[in-house]
């Protein structure tokens, strides 16, 4: 595995202070549990840049400590590198998507809805910003199912994890 290039996620909200560090602490919670932390390289980003520097939104902060998926963070806008940097950019809802592909029309192929990866009819996460500490914990069980969906697909399970050879 040495030398190998670690796949590169960038979480996609609005303001980066919610949904998209949120995503960012569980995705980081589900690697460690799966040893797979040395394989991937994790960002978030917001498509506004009014909340950049701030901490996230308390509630969201509170749900991740909740779940053991605390993380530091500092809000910050995407910039166009990222489009280029990242291998898959995960995005909340549809105003993200079309947001991201406005920015970066080149990420097309690497740009989808985060809940793409999750088994059911619901297309988007809500944004909890308006809503109470349920409206967060409800995002958090959200996001968490899709990631493992969508860890899943990119590192699928492997039958041997004791270090030998298959």
């Amino acid at each position: 595995m040495e030398g190998m290039r670690p796949v590169r996620v960038l979480f996609v909200c609005l303001g980066n202070i919610c949904r998209s560090p949120m995503a960012k602490g569980i995705f980081l919670k589900l690697l460690k549990e799966r040893g797979l932390l040395d394989r991937f390289e994790v960002d978030s980003a917001g498509l506004g840049g009014w909340h950049a520097g701030e901490d996230m939104d308390p509630r969201a902060r509170r749900v991740l400590e909740e779940n053991g998926a605390a993380i530091p963070h500092r809000a910050r806008r995407m910039t166009r590198e990222d489009c280029a940097r990242f291998d898959h950019i995960l995005v909340m809802d549809r105003e993200n998507l079309e947001g991201v592909l406005r920015l970066c029309p080149e990420a097309k192929a690497k740009v989808r809805l985060v809940l793409d990866f999750l088994d059911g009819a619901q297309e988007e996460v809500p944004d909890p910003y308006y809503g109470d500490l349920w409206v967060f914990r409800e995002a958090y069980l959200l996001l968490e199912e899709a990631l493992k969906g969508f860890l899943d697909r990119v590192m699928p399970p492997h039958p041997s994890r004791d270090g030998g050879l298959s």
